[in-house]
């Protein structure tokens, strides 16, 4: 078959990541770009020596190149194709998450083949990112498909929200921007019930799309283990391992951020579920919280911060950050005590967070017993050979 895209020449090291499984092309891997290309075009990546390597959609202002769509030299990427693709991400989460369809992640970019777009799920909205020049140039076929494929399935979708205000988009060259898919007038609040808690959702002002949905299934480790205990949640936001806590009849729940504006929000989902007398929502930047607190004050203390980091460039400040605020609660746990601590930065990656871990240990005078290791929630799938679909690590410690 005679191939109709313009070809991108790929250099000798970009072949071997390509080869290993990578979906992505850099442009400082990029021999050859015809500047005639037109922007957000599918292209062909070839080798040097005229070697098919991947099909995706070029964009001619981002450092990612190309976002590979398939690696299959007889793809043909009509509607057909992105609608298999859809389908496909919609069937992993009727087996993964199917107690959960109503709230959670059904598309997750370059883990479902579906390069630069994420859709997430709250009720009747969906709410999508594109982070992709050539996905954002077929969006209104991308929409169309998400609703006829959920349509077919007998799930009421009354929206699409776009969530378009984020950063990457300008390295795209996309405007940033947020509202209802063709101006439909719905609101952008809705309740979603999280394994038996019920939590707002902005779709239009939370954080991400709305809510962290990738924690879903760690907030309920912490459930398990709260009884009777007096817990620590800190950076709480909304609120979400508070609730679990106090939803699992823990003797005592405080919850610490700096935002008044997050800890408002924690305490209305509280009201929602008649726990608002259970929980204590305190303002203060953690580390000075952490200060203030005595030995043996807490059973369980929680550290979900946000990303330390966002790029390779401050990793070592992150490392300094994370090792600070873990000594601080190591050291305030008493033995018996449990520790539960996370980082959602992909640049901290595990071997570096689990080595700050050891040393934060040894140097707080603590051992720490393993209770359990996890990830991110599955309909935030990882695909082994990108590395940056893993990010979030969730530990849970008894302290001895």
């Amino acid at each position: 078959m005679k191939r109709k895209y313009p070809k991108v020449i790929i250099s000798e090291e970009g072949e071997k990541w390509l080869d290993k499984g990578q979906m992505w092309m850099y442009r400082n891997n990029a021999v050859n770009i015809d500047e005639t290309i037109e922007n957000g075009a599918l292209v062909d990546i070839i080798t040097t020596t005229g070697r098919y390597l991947g099909t995706g959609f070029i964009s001619k202002n981002s450092h990612i190149t190309v976002r590979i769509l398939s690696k299959d030299i007889n793809e043909i990427f009509d509607r057909n194709f992105f609608k298999r693709r859809i389908q496909f991400a919609y069937d992993f989460r009727k087996t993964v998450e199917k107690e959960n369809l109503t709230n959670c992640r059904l598309v997750f970019g370059e883990a479902d083949e579906l390069p630069g777009l994420t859709v997430d799920r709250y009720n009747d909205i969906l709410v999508c990112q594109i982070s992709s020049y050539g996905l954002d140039k077929i969006k209104d076929m991308i929409y169309e498909i998400l609703l006829e494929v959920l349509t077919e399935d007998g799930q009421d979708v009354k929206g699409i929200y776009e969530r378009n205000d984020i950063k990457v988009r300008a390295k795209e060259g996309l405007p940033l921007e947020k509202g209802y898919w063709r101006n439909i007038n719905l609101p952008t609040t809705t309740i979603i019930n999280e394994n038996g808690i019920n939590l707002s959702v902005d779709v239009e002002n939370g954080q991400k799309t709305g809510y962290f949905l990738d924690q879903k299934a760690n907030r309920v480790l912490l459930r398990n283990i709260a009884y009777g205990k007096k817990v620590l949640d800190c950076f709480s936001h909304t609120g979400g391992f508070a609730l679990n806590a106090a939803y699992g009849k823990a003797k005592e729940v405080v919850a610490v951020d700096v935002s008044q504006t997050a800890l408002d929000q924690g305490y209305a989902n509280a009201k929602l579920n008649n726990l608002q007398g259970c929980i204590s929502f305190v303002k203060d930047d953690v580390f000075d919280y952490l200060d203030k607190c005595k030995k043996g004050q807490f059973d369980i203390i929680v550290l979900d911060p946000p990303a330390f980091t966002k790029s390779r460039r401050t990793v070592d400040h992150a490392y300094n950050g994370y090792k600070k605020i873990n000594m601080k609660a190591m050291k305030l746990l008493g033995r018996g005590g449990y520790l539960i601590t996370c980082s959602c930065s992909r640049f901290m990656e595990t071997d570096n967070f689990e080595k700050m871990l050891r040393e934060s240990a040894h140097e707080a005078g603590v051992t720490l017993k393993q209770v359990s290791v996890t990830q991110q929630n599955p309909d935030h799938p990882i695909l082994w050979t990108m590395e940056e679909t893993s990010y979030l690590k969730f530990y849970i410690f008894q302290i001895i």
